[in-house]
């Protein structure tokens, strides 16, 4: 099997070539740019063709949560329109698609975990545009699995794991927000689980689906860093003073969702599935940068 992955230098291609071998009979090829730019949707039919994928697997994204407020063309061309080539192209292959989505297409005000089936609301140009790329995708290609993930971190990219521990090396005091909520995600974590649906969505091709797929459990984004300098202090590393604050203490151009949490009981019914424990992942990911 064949899988072909967008945006190459992500968090979730990197998380998928570092996994492959893990799963004997799985080819992966990852796209991006300047092969594969979704900013020029014209020339993604033509790539993924080329490509000859069995499933497509669209993780590329305009991620820039607060820039994307002053850049909102340039966050709508790649998470809507950019998306949309991506699954157009899938679709007239024959081959699955599943599409990465995020819990920012959500308002943050309900006070228990989202289900795929509440109201969305997101709060800036990132979510609004990745909501519109949610539906762009369900137009074009009405068999997709599209996963709503959330607070997703790696050893690759720029994350929030990887953050405290540069800045911790740095400052002597951090404030960090003690009043938004979510389900730290393990980007291998996440390749490891799209490995193992991947040949059930070859079988069911044309079930068009929208389910979370997030860590278990959930933190404030202070409790997460207080559990990474935990780590990091264990292995003789140098720590800040934490402090938490408010988000009124800091401000963004971009508003967060207060709660990110998301239920992932229909995903784990579907597949039979679910992701570990963020600590556990947490203290993975931390063990392999440190």
């Amino acid at each position: 099997m064949k899988v072909v992955v967008t945006g190459r230098e992500g968090q979730l291609a990197r998380a998928l070539g570092a996994c492959v071998r893990n799963h004997p009979g799985i080819e992966l090829v990852a796209l991006g740019r300047p092969q594969l730019d979704l900013e020029q949707p014209a020339a993604v039919a033509h790539i993924l063709a080329e490509a000859k994928p069995d499933i497509v697997v669209n993780a590329a994204a305009y991620t820039a949560v607060d820039r994307a407020e002053a850049e909102s063309a340039l966050a709508y061309a790649v998470n809507r329109d950019g998306a949309r080539a991506v699954a157009e192209a899938a679709w007239h292959l024959g081959v699955p698609l599943i599409h990465i989505s995020t819990d920012y297409v959500y308002g943050g005000d309900k006070p228990d975990p989202y289900v795929e089936s509440d109201p969305t609301a997101p709060l800036g140009v990132y979510g609004r545009s990745k909501l519109a790329g949610e539906q762009a995708v369900r137009s074009v290609h009405p068999g997709a699995l599209i996963l709503r993930t959330s607070w997703v971190y790696s050893p690759y990219g720029q994350n929030f794991v990887k953050t405290m521990l540069r800045l911790g090396g740095e400052r002597d005091e951090l404030r960090v927000v003690d009043d938004q909520t979510g389900n730290p995600t393990s980007a291998l974590d996440l390749a490891d689980a799209i490995f193992k649906i991947a040949p059930e969505l070859l079988r069911h091709r044309s079930t068009p689906l929208t389910l979370h797929l997030a860590g278990e459990g959930s933190v404030s984004w202070f409790g997460l860093a207080a559990h990474v300098f935990a780590l990091a202090a264990a292995s003789g590393q140098r720590i800040p003073k934490l402090v938490p604050i408010p988000s009124a203490s800091y401000p963004t151009p971009a508003r967060r969702p207060v709660n990110s949490r998301l239920d992932c009981t229909r995903f784990q019914a579907r597949f039979g599935l679910s992701l570990p424990h963020w600590e556990a992942s947490v203290d993975e990911t931390v063990s392999l940068l440190l």
